[in-house]
């Protein structure tokens, strides 16, 4: 399973963020959670999810809203469940506020972690603190690539948010030209500009490196 735990950045000199964060996310991915999602330690907020696509697209709302450290966990999590988020518990658990507590010093902010179960093989993961093995990307590794993914989008202009959120909408160039009152060809910079096209290639591709990790943290190796 999928942890996300997210700490408010500069809590102490800001208004607290965490409901309508929660109810924001809650409203767009409400089926996805696990459990309802829940504040936790005053500021933090955690999120338990089953499919990595939603972990990712998550992810991807948390960062752009710019004021959360955000780390994903990925293991076990102890059944049966509680009734909230908070009182649950776990590898994924724990492995999300290892990510969290580095993520603070990250430069995208967030960071990712593996609790790999006992006997669990090595194929695409790594442990809390472990590098991993074969030939699957580890956690470290995935985590690299989806941290390039938030600085490429993190460098994304307001105009080319705005192009790129009407353009996800289903409208076409000459429409969103029409509504920005700007010609198609200005439309078409600002979503070049802004590397709508790699974004959109790169998050299948991080979507199935997060599914190996889960994967590996239930795989039993063969030669235990």
């Amino acid at each position: 399973m999928f942890v996300i735990t997210a700490d408010q950045i500069g809590s102490r000199t800001d208004r607290d963020r965490a409901g309508e964060m929660i109810a924001a996310l809650d409203a767009e991915f409400s089926p996805a959670f696990i459990l309802p999602p829940d504040q936790t330690a005053g500021d933090e907020i955690q999120l338990l999810l089953r499919d990595a696509a939603t972990t990712l697209a998550v992810l991807l709302a948390l960062h752009r809203d710019s004021h959360w450290s955000i780390g994903i966990g990925i293991g076990e999590v102890r059944t049966p469940l509680p009734a909230s988020t908070r009182q649950a518990s776990g590898g994924a658990f724990v492995a999300a506020r290892a990510g969290v507590t580095r993520a603070k010093k990250a430069e995208a902010r967030f960071a990712l972690a593996v609790d790999l179960a006992p006997g669990a093989g090595s194929r695409g993961g790594a442990g809390v603190g472990e590098s991993g093995g074969g030939s699957a990307l580890n956690a470290e590794e995935v985590e690299a690539l989806i941290t390039t993914l938030l600085l490429l989008r993190q460098r994304r202009t307001k105009e080319g948010w705005a192009a790129v959120d009407l353009l996800q909408g289903g409208l076409s160039q000459v429409e969103i030209a029409a509504l920005l009152g700007i010609s198609t060809a200005a439309v078409s910079q600002r979503i070049h500009s802004a590397l709508w096209r790699v974004d959109q290639s790169a998050q299948p591709a991080l979507v199935r490196l997060l599914e190996n990790l889960e994967h590996a943290t239930t795989e039993t190796d063969p030669a235990t």
